[in-house]
């Protein structure tokens, strides 16, 4: 029997770096607004973090700090937003290619295929036009960075792991036991909705 969750601590390691809530990004899909890793940006004010648009002038900013490797402004971003998410090469490589286009960065070209990109003047003077606008696109991520490692952040997911290995280990245990796992679905059912209303 195969079972279409990962439970957190259950198996499945060395699948990548991973921070404080060590379970599938895929979990988050919904909450990110996309379907599984990277299909979106995270839920702040007015429902996201991330405006449409935002992302070109938080990979500006990251060259701004220093030059980046595609793969290495994912690994920032993921770690800024505490492990939580990261953005998917998907929407990253296509954003750097319009800002090349637009003059705001270069690329150069390095052994393997890589490329290293950098930020050209017209993105520095491009940056300090919106300051304003990249300003507090860091800071609602540095806030959600921060509250990913709060000692209430850190207790949801030792609980949330908690709640995987047990249902894990019931719904394996039970096998082909349909009142077990009858019973299993439903109390989760349960928690879900509860947890749905605890924001109400």
């Amino acid at each position: 029997m195969m079972w279409g969750f990962y439970a957190p601590g259950c198996g499945r390691e060395g699948r990548g770096r991973r921070g404080p809530w060590d379970f599938d990004a895929g979990t988050w899909g919904g909450f990110w607004g996309g379907p599984g890793r990277g299909g979106g940006w995270g839920r702040g004010r007015g429902g996201r973090v991330f405006e449409q648009g935002d992302l070109k002038y938080v990979i500006l900013k990251l060259l701004d700090e220093k030059p980046r490797h595609g793969y290495e402004i994912i690994k920032e971003l993921e770690e800024r937003f505490g492990g939580a998410y990261s953005p998917s090469p998907g929407t990253v490589y296509p954003t750097l290619s319009m800002l090349e286009d637009l003059g705001y960065a270069r690329a150069t070209p390095e052994e393997g295929g890589k490329k290293i990109y950098e930020i050209t003047p017209e993105g520095r003077e491009y940056l300090a036009q919106h300051r304003g606008t990249v300003d507090d696109i860091f800071e609602r991520i540095a806030e959600f960075g921060a509250a990913m490692f709060s000692d209430d952040a850190v207790a949801v997911q030792r609980a949330f792991g908690d709640l995987a290995r047990a249902t894990f280990r019931q719904a394996v245990g039970g096998g082909r036991d349909r009142e077990r796992l009858k019973r299993i679905r439903e109390v989760l059912e349960r928690a879900a909705r509860e947890i749905d209303s605890a924001g109400d």
